[in-house]
């Protein structure tokens, strides 16, 4: 499904075991609901309220973004289309493809937000430069 007005991110709905007395359990699975092998994952935590996170696109990796706990808001733009995203449902994540800007902003207290990547780390394909980043995604 794609992100309306985003036609190359999309939106995740995971599935959930609730048991009143025993909690809840929620789990992706790589290639079905993170529709990527997965070669790398990380998380983000403690983010003071003004901060941001993110601020780039990588050309090359692609990334399945979760609020595990708490809420973000997520800014999506792939040099045509943007929108912002309120995440805060650990059953729902957004798929960023590589070439997407994205940034991550007003973290609320405690907010663990999980990221699982298509690529390990590498900075050799990231653009943190927003300006030059719209003009490479122009040429591209």
């Amino acid at each position: 499904m794609s992100v309306e007005g985003t036609p190359y991110c999309s939106l995740v709905r995971l599935k959930s075991f609730r048991e009143n007395d025993r909690g809840n359990l929620t789990f992706a699975e790589a290639g079905r609901d993170i529709p990527f092998a997965v070669k790398r994952v990380f998380w983000i935590y403690d983010v003071p309220r003004d901060a941001t996170r993110g601020g780039h696109a990588n050309w090359k990796c692609a990334e399945a973004i979760f609020p595990l706990h708490g809420a973000f808001d997520i800014y999506v733009d792939d040099g045509r289309f943007c929108k912002t995203y309120h995440m805060d449902n650990p059953e729902e994540g957004i798929v960023i493809p590589a070439g997407v800007w994205c940034m991550l902003s007003n973290f609320t207290p405690c907010t663990v937000c999980f990221v699982a990547s298509d690529e390990e780390y590498s900075t050799e394909y990231y653009v943190n430069d927003y300006n030059e980043y719209l003009k490479q995604v122009k040429c591209k």
